[in-house]
């Protein structure tokens, strides 16, 4: 099998675990409503932390069998792998509308990665490291802080917090890579600090994906966090590492449109939610709600029978109440209990009354 191959087997296997874990975070966040973050008390998380490991690991290898511009695009199928996935093992469908913004995001991520042209490996010094922690750490917490606010809107706190998860994933890659660079002419001690950040980075969007997907399901957080990290990642290798698009100012334009699919595809996942959220909580109509306050009718108490009055001689009139009958009726239609009858109906019986009465 060709590097090429491989590399293209490996990244359709790392959004596979990609895919997977992203589905047991979303089923641990159902289940686990009160544990926001990190419910470490549950296997279930666990198996979803080695899932993505196992798909970073598998990223990272099919890095090393091939091009840049190749891998990045494939990584963004993670999205699409998700949503039969969870149809076919969890029983979460997912509307049209979520297909549509799922392949509107993957097709416009991958366009815009396909045109991100390729550089000189350089590493960043000291002072570019700090700078960029503190704003990643910045941003983060900004985000985190909006989520908190946007509590009463699990749709729009979801995508703030994905979209933290997504820039802590893709500095993560981004020190990673400097790392890497760092480590071609050997390992040094210099690089600790660094990969402290990256321990943190990749913990809190971990974590931070974790709570995306509580209350929101699994497309819109999954979307959103697949579009932002390589997005970050690449706009810090386009202004930090010397990357540049492809085709010139041709290249800058198509990636320009690339970045509005891709958007749109997450407006249109995050409306979604939106409608499910409004339709969830839809007010009940007044006349309904009068009609479930209304305690139910008592049932009418029995009505008194005239003295003298046999009690198989009588019949029910909701009027008059229990009226004798003549003698001369037989005794099988009397046995028989009469429905309330017509306003006309009861005049007459009144008439009949006061004529066997009389």
């Amino acid at each position: 099998m060709s590097g090429l191959a491989l590399s293209v087997l490996l990244s359709l296997i790392s959004a596979i675990a990609y895919a997977g874990g992203a589905i047991v975070q979303e089923r641990v966040a159902e289940n686990s409503p009160t544990q926001q973050y990190a419910p470490m008390r549950r296997p279930s998380w666990w198996a979803a932390v080695g899932l993505n490991g196992l798909g970073g690991v598998l990223h990272v290898v099919a890095l090393a069998f091939g091009p840049l511009s190749l891998v990045q695009p494939l990584g963004a199928l993670t999205i699409v792998v998700a949503l039969p996935m969870a149809a076919l093992f969890v029983g979460r469908r997912a509307g049209a509308t979520a297909w549509r913004g799922a392949i509107m995001a993957t097709v416009g991520l991958a366009g815009l990665l396909s045109l991100v042209g390729t550089a000189d490996a350089r590493s960043l010094d000291t002072a570019q490291r700090v700078a960029l922690a503190v704003v990643t750490g910045g941003a983060v917490v900004a985000l985190m802080t909006a989520a908190r606010a946007a509590h009463r809107h699990p749709a729009v706190r979801s995508v703030l917090l994905a979209v933290a998860s997504g820039i802590a994933f893709g500095m993560s890659s981004v020190f990673t890579k400097t790392v890497a660079v760092d480590w071609a002419g050997g390992v040094s001690l210099a690089d600790l600090p660094s990969l402290a950040v990256i321990g943190v980075l990749a913990t809190a969007g971990m974590m931070l994906s974790q709570a995306a997907y509580r209350g929101a399901g699994l497309t819109a957080p999954l979307a959103t966090l697949t579009v932002v990290n390589p997005v970050v990642a690449a706009a810090v290798g386009i202004t930090m590492f010397g990357e540049i698009f492809r085709y010139g100012t041709t290249g800058t334009l198509l990636a320009l449109g690339c970045g509005i699919v891709a958007t749109g595809g997450l407006i249109l996942l995050t409306t979604e939610r939106l409608g499910d959220e409004r339709h969830a909580e839809a007010p009940v109509p007044a006349e309904t709600a009068v009609a479930a306050a209304e305690p139910a009718p008592r049932p009418m108490p029995p009505m008194p029978v005239p003295s003298g009055a046999p009690a198989s001689r009588v019949r029910a009139d909701d009027a008059l109440g229990r009226i004798p009958v003549p003698d001369s009726v037989p005794d099988e239609l009397t046995a028989e209990v009469f429905l309330p009858t017509p306003a006309g109906a009861r005049a007459r019986a009144r008439e009949d009354a006061g004529l066997l009465r009389s």
